[in-house]
């Protein structure tokens, strides 16, 4: 297929043209943006610093943060600015990039959140395999395992978007450059490439997320036998992975397995896996999780104790230098 451009740059029509609604959901934004900046750094930091960063678990939960540090900034910092502006320019050389990193964040999120699914499900329905099923080395080639995935789906799904012409209109009806929006502009029949995007996007999310609902599935069958002690601690780790499953995947889902259309609804949906879901993942994490709540207490108070004791001393010293210098001045 030719690619023949007429257009260097795209405008981002966003959620509103409404000057006082953009202020609000600039506010909003920045501080959801903020929230997941501080959130995630803090659960990467927590993890690193404490022993929990031994466990498979809360190695794929430090992997999942970065990603979602990775993959929010694709594309909040734009949404940011273009609320601040009367018009939302981006070039089409930085659309085509942010389409790319986009969905490349975005993949290693969805095969993330699949590998911690079947982490559970060998923890909780075959324990006594579990440390050699889910050593050190297997976990790095897991997550390296998802990075190649995702690289493979977002080069897929930027070169079947890439080779389209363009020759105008050049209004993006979204906040970012996603695909099925630039899909409307292309002056050229569609059809072909939107079932090969549906094919890409659509069938991976979909292919996901009956994995993860089998492994779940599987989980839930197993701890049945299980004492009451350790079926609440087991329904209190998965219940927040699947929360974080929910929150991400049905909007993803609701976008990507249906026909190559877009809808101006979609913009509210993708809010959703894109500044909603990295924003409440700390907190479904930590908040449901004890043992994290624990490692925090751990880490931080002894920052805490550490930071102060340090002033004390420093206070201490100070004091007797000026004490010495008194009794100096004195003599």
């Amino acid at each position: 297929m030719e690619s023949t451009n007429n257009i260097t740059e795209f405008i981002l029509l966003g959620l509103s043209q409404s000057k006082k609604i953009k202020i609000l959901c600039f506010l909003l934004f920045l501080f959801c943006y903020t929230a997941i900046l501080g959130g995630n750094m803090f659960i990467m930091i927590s993890i690193t610093l404490s022993r929990l960063n031994e466990q498979p678990m809360y190695f794929f939960l430090n992997c999942l943060a970065l990603s979602d540090l990775c993959y929010t900034s694709t594309v909040t910092p734009k949404l940011l600015t273009g609320l601040l502006t009367k018009t939302n320019k981006i070039s089409y050389t930085s659309c085509m990039a942010q389409l790319f990193t986009m969905h490349f964040f975005g993949g290693i999120e969805i095969l993330i959140l699949t590998v911690m699914a079947y982490d559970r499900y060998v923890a909780i329905c075959k324990p006594l395999h579990y440390t050699i099923t889910m050593s050190r080395g297997r976990c790095h080639a897991m997550v390296a395992a998802c990075c190649a995935g995702a690289f493979i789906h977002s080069f897929l799904q930027s070169f079947l978007v890439a080779s389209l012409p363009f020759c105008g209109p050049s209004e993006i009806d979204h906040y970012f450059c996603d695909v099925y929006p630039l899909l409307s502009l292309a002056c050229t029949n569609t059809y072909r490439v939107g079932l090969l995007v549906v094919a890409n996007s659509g069938m991976m999310g979909l292919l996901t997320f009956m994995v993860l609902m089998w492994s779940y599935s599987f989980i839930l069958y197993t701890i049945r036998a299980y004492p009451a002690e350790s079926r609440g601690k087991a329904l209190s780790t998965c219940s927040s992975h699947v929360t974080v499953v929910i929150l991400f995947f049905v909007p993803v889902l609701f976008i990507y397995i249906r026909p190559a259309v877009s809808y101006p609804e979609d913009k509210v949906f993708a809010l959703f896996y894109t500044i909603i879901a990295p924003m409440f993942n700390p907190l479904i994490y930590t908040l449901r999780n004890m043992e994290m709540k624990n490692a925090l207490k751990k880490v931080w108070c002894h920052k805490v104790f550490f930071i102060k004791k340090r002033i004390i001393i420093f206070t201490t010293k100070s004091e007797h230098e000026k004490a010495k210098a008194f009794c100096l001045s004195k003599s």
